[in-house]
């Protein structure tokens, strides 16, 4: 019988972090407000010279690193 078994896990998240308090400068709302509604603190927000395959390469590497 083949199996599969995961050895290593990785993850990895766009450099520019966002608070509500950030956003609240710009849009018409308040942390309380996003907060309340959606339990969400914080987002990070891709730069230009982050891809989506760039963050799942580091994510893979990190992986292979941690198995």
């Amino acid at each position: 019988m083949r199996r599969s078994v995961l050895i290593g896990t990785g993850s990895a998240l766009p450099r520019h972090a966002v608070s509500n308090d950030e956003l609240s400068k710009t849009l018409d709302t308040t942390d309380e407000w996003i907060t309340e509604r959606t339990g969400i603190r914080n987002r990070h927000i891709a730069e230009a010279d982050e891809t989506t395959s760039s963050l799942a390469t580091d994510a893979a590497k990190k992986a292979i690193e941690a198995a």
